[in-house]
């Protein structure tokens, strides 16, 4: 499967550079082990010691310019069809190859935006012009920011499926979280349960297990992005949990909230009702608007409005971010035009996009009210992935 997705990814990247009018991706890296270019994953399949040069053509050729003592392993992996090993100097193998192709424009993975399309270091960078600094080729390189956002966000048909996967087990995980919570429990015991669940099942977490899950309960949490505390679950309290899988590869990324009833309560009080359904109206709203070519800040922009009208403060961060092989995947973001986003708000939402939706509002004394849904990005407008 492993095999079949990559090279599935390379023909993908073959026509993106057909499509971006660039002639050829290289993706320059080194020990991989120590510090890897986030593009081997998903367009090498590999590591690489050695200054290693994977190059992808827009006629769908391939290169693997590697040291020579990886050369079998290159060839068992069967990602490139052409592999050059060199032994001193990856230099002359490099230029030969960029002559046999004379590109006019080349894309390198780096990225003022995007951390996934900047992978390559800048001492490499370095190194890299250093190779190239006798020829034209060092006038032609470009960013491969398009290329990866296109790339990671518009998923395959297979890449789909392994997302579905991931959402199907994590709601499994929430339901039973439902049955085991009561109050008396700490943040930390919840938290505990879902780590025994995914170990036992031989799942990855989506993200750092210090925080995944996340566990907040009651009003004045630490929040999403901090790890699960000895807090104790109490009646009347509002409760969320932010929790992902990945399995074979691909990230799920969701969110659920739960009331803890007090003694003689048989539904949430008014309030806390009012805070959820709202929550869900606007994800709805949000969801009604999320079509391929509009910008990010659009839908952003639905969602937090209509949190504000209803009286309560706009939430601290975007609505939505891609889910992928990452869980913070792809290029367009569903979030504020806010300087701490660059552009990424400003990118067109494209078909093939999965998103999360996850807005959140407090509900005074009780806690944080907020839902993470995935959609899928259809021609038409999109379909969720959760329930």
């Amino acid at each position: 499967m492993q095999k079949e997705l990559i090279l599935e990814k390379i023909e993908q990247a073959s026509k993106l550079l057909s499509e971006k009018e660039i002639d050829m991706w290289l993706i320059y890296v080194r020990e991989t082990g120590n510090i890897k270019d986030p593009m081997m994953d998903i367009l090498v399949g590999t590591n690489a010691t050695w200054q290693s040069a994977f190059i992808i053509t827009k006629d769908g050729n391939t290169h693997a310019i590697i040291g020579s003592l990886e050369y079998e392993n290159m060839k068992a992996v069967g990602t490139y069809k052409n592999i050059h090993p060199y032994l001193k100097s990856i230099k002359e193998k490099l230029l030969e190859v960029l002559d046999q192709i004379k590109p006019n424009k080349i894309a390198i993975n780096y990225s003022k935006n995007s951390s996934l399309a900047d992978g390559l270091t800048y001492g490499l960078y370095l190194d890299l012009l250093d190779n190239l600094k006798e020829t034209d080729y060092i006038n032609k390189l470009v960013s491969s920011e398009e290329l990866v956002a296109a790339l990671r966000g518009r998923k395959t048909a297979k890449e789909l499926e392994l997302i579905k996967e991931a959402i199907k087990e994590t709601l499994k995980i929430f339901d039973e979280v439902s049955s085991y919570m009561k109050p008396g429990m700490t943040e930390k015991q919840i938290a505990s349960f879902v780590h025994d669940l995914v170990k036992e099942r031989g799942f990855e977490l989506a993200w750092d297990k210090e925080y995944c899950p996340s566990v907040f309960s009651g009003p004045y949490t630490a929040g999403a992005h901090s790890g699960p505390t000895d807090r104790i679950i109490q009646q009347g309290h509002v409760v969320n949990m932010d929790f992902g899988l990945k399995i074979n590869g691909y990230c799920s990324d969701l969110q659920r909230t739960w009331y803890v009833l007090k003694p003689n309560e048989n539904n949430p009080p008014d309030e806390v009702q009012k805070g959820f359904d709202i929550i869900k109206e606007s994800i709805t709203k949000a969801a009604n608007e999320l079509k391929a070519g509009k910008k990010g800040w659009e839908i952003d922009e639905v969602a937090r409005n209509y949190i504000q009208i209803n009286g309560y403060s706009e939430f601290p961060h975007g609505l939505g971010h891609q889910v992928g092989r990452s869980v913070h995947d792809g290029g367009a973001l569903l979030g504020p035009r806010w300087e701490r986003y660059g552009n990424l708000p400003m990118l067109e939402i494209e078909e093939g996009n999965v998103f999360t939706i996850e807005p959140r509002l407090t509900i005074e004394n009780y806690g944080i009210a907020t839902i993470e849904e995935m959609v899928y990005v259809t021609k038409d407008g999109c379909e969720f992935l959760s329930n």
